[in-house]
């Protein structure tokens, strides 16, 4: 079988480009699969393509397959659907999930792949790394039946915690945003929506997603006294300023950092990393999620892609990228016995 693949790289911060690539044999229990699509996480693989990654936190960064090292060159990316091509007989011709970068073919332990539902489409399902933090960030929140809650910042992840806690029993759940233009994407997931300006306070929990300096002040003001602000953005090397000198002692806050590197403590002991990504996957079969891709272009468009949404050329969330002709449009079905 042809072993050649292509892949993108990021050469140095802001400069992508794509690079051929020759597997290898697989080994017993390793998947060759080829991509249908991927995603691009606009936070962090913007803040990855700017260079932004503060030495200090390379290691913690890492994504599961990279190659290379930060700031570049450097192969990254954790959003990849494709189709099995060779491997164990329960997982050929099967859609899977993977945490790889944006590359046509790859190699990977059987392990490192999770089937995706029938129910869930190819395009959707490239979401799945980014509801899998949403899913552990409200492992850690923990919120309560008729929770007043109200999530800042209405990104990728912002979006998808609202998306869960809109299924929340009596949860009054308010999706915030500078943006006015997202007030559309809250409508498609059931939730309210307001200006930073406009937005409810009193709350019991804030998630903050907005990787602002602005929006996480704002997550505090919006507090119920002995509220709870869950952060959950990456700020990368910037330095960020809080007001905790005015009602933060006496209404008794909380501030408590998120991250879905490790299992929640609250389900660490019962629940592994791949139960984890099998429940974000399950998750994705609602199509309110569609909302939350709102850019498409091939493979090939992937660098000059990459360098208008990092310079912010695009206000889109997830931007799908299209590896084949032949991947499923969004909508169908995930292909999983065929890419046609």
């Amino acid at each position: 079988m042809d072993r050649s693949a292509r892949a993108f790289w990021l050469r140095s911060p802001g400069h992508g480009e794509i690079r051929d690539v020759e597997l290898p044999e697989p080994a017993e229990g390793e998947v060759v699969v080829r991509t249908l699509f991927s995603g691009v996480s606009r936070g962090t693989e913007t803040l990855v393509f700017r260079g932004g990654v503060p030495e200090s936190q390379h290691a913690a960064m890492r994504a599961p397959f990279q190659e290379g090292e930060f700031p570049g060159p450097v192969k990254y990316g954790y959003l990849n659907v494709g189709l099995v091509e060779e491997g164990p007989a329960e997982l050929l011709g099967r859609t899977v999930f993977c945490l790889y970068p944006h590359q046509t073919r790859y190699v990977v332990p059987a392990s490192a792949v999770t089937p995706v539902p029938e129910t869930v489409p190819a395009s959707r399902a490239v979401l799945a790394g980014t509801v899998e933090t949403a899913v552990n960030a409200l492992w850690d929140a923990a919120p309560l039946i008729g929770d007043r809650i109200t999530v800042v910042g209405a990104g990728m992840v912002g979006a998808s915690v609202a998306a869960l806690l809109a299924r929340f029993p009596a949860a009054r759940v308010q999706l915030v945003d500078a943006n006015p233009a997202r007030a559309d994407i809250a409508q498609a997931l059931g939730v309210d929506f307001a200006l930073p300006a406009d937005a409810a306070g009193d709350r019991d929990l804030v998630v903050h997603a907005s990787a602002s300096e602005a929006g996480l002040a704002r997550s505090l003001e919006l507090l119920a006294p002995e509220g709870t602000v869950l952060e959950l953005s990456w700020y990368g090397d910037r330095l960020v300023s809080l007001p905790l000198g005015e009602a933060f002692h006496s209404r008794r806050l909380v501030i408590r950092g998120s991250q879905v590197g490790t299992v929640s403590p609250a389900r660490s002991a019962r629940r592994t990393y791949a139960d984890r990504l099998a429940l974000a996957l399950d998750l994705l079969d609602d199509p309110a999620f569609d909302a939350l891709i709102t850019g498409e272009s091939s493979f090939e468009e992937l660098p000059e892609t990459m360098t208008g949404l990092a310079a912010a050329e695009s206000t889109g969330m997830c931007h799908l990228v299209r590896h084949e002709a032949t991947a499923p449009l969004r909508g169908a079905g995930n292909g999983a016995t065929s890419p046609h």
